[in-house]
């Protein structure tokens, strides 16, 4: 039986959100405007609005509306930010980000998920969106400085190639700790000295590449 999806997407933002605690009404409002269910293979539409991860491919998932929320929340973005994300996945976070910022710069190192991404965004309209296809642990965009970096993937530590691409001011937002658990972290820069601060236990898939994690020999 076919779902309302538009109907679905309300009751997932009071129900998984606001009973939670999401309280930023911009991100509130990004999540009632973009459609989750356009990021998804066309057999998991009808759960599009669930409230869990779900799968798109190449191993990897969409993460949890919830945990999108959240991340953009403790993003804290105004607006006029430019917003480096390391981690295109389906590219439902990377809509939600260019509703909240002036520009978002994304990196994705899997390219079926890359152009699948990009075709979908194209869709949308979404013209603040500028992806790209690399090593997002350590790949120096030239479109740096960013206000903000938004991780999408866990990864057992900070690379430093990440934090040199913040403004002086800047934060960044990730999944941080084993492969199985992590916290999400915000650590913020302020006259040349670093701010940890701590949002919860969170699980995320893997992030590969040369200061991810590595495979088992």
């Amino acid at each position: 039986m076919a779902v309302d999806l538009t109907e679905a997407r309300e009751r997932m933002v009071v129900e998984q959100l606001e009973r939670r605690g999401i309280k930023d009404r911009r991100v509130l409002a990004a999540m009632r405007t973009v459609a989750r269910d356009r990021f998804l293979p066309p057999e998991y539409a009808n759960h599009a609005y669930d409230d869990g991860p779900l799968p798109i491919g190449a191993d990897q998932t969409i993460s949890q509306p919830y945990m999108v929320a959240l991340m953009s929340e403790v993003a804290a973005l105004g607006g006029r930010e430019r917003v480096l994300e390391v981690g295109t996945g389906s590219g439902y976070q990377t809509a939600i980000l260019a509703c909240l910022a002036a520009e978002v710069y994304s990196i994705e190192c899997i390219k079926e998920l890359h152009y699948r991404a990009r075709a979908v965004l194209a869709t949308l309209g979404l013209t603040n969106c500028f992806l790209s296809f690399g090593d997002g642990s350590e790949t120096l965009s030239e479109a740096a400085p960013f206000d903000v970096v938004v991780v999408t993937a866990a990864m057992p530590g900070i690379p430093r190639p990440l934090l040199g691409q913040l403004k002086a001011d800047g934060r960044l937002v990730a999944p941080i700790g084993e492969d199985e658990l992590q916290t999400l972290v915000r650590i913020s820069r302020r006259n040349d000295r670093w701010n940890e601060e701590y949002f919860g236990e969170c699980r995320f898939v893997k992030m590969v590449g040369r200061h991810g994690f590595q495979p088992e020999e």
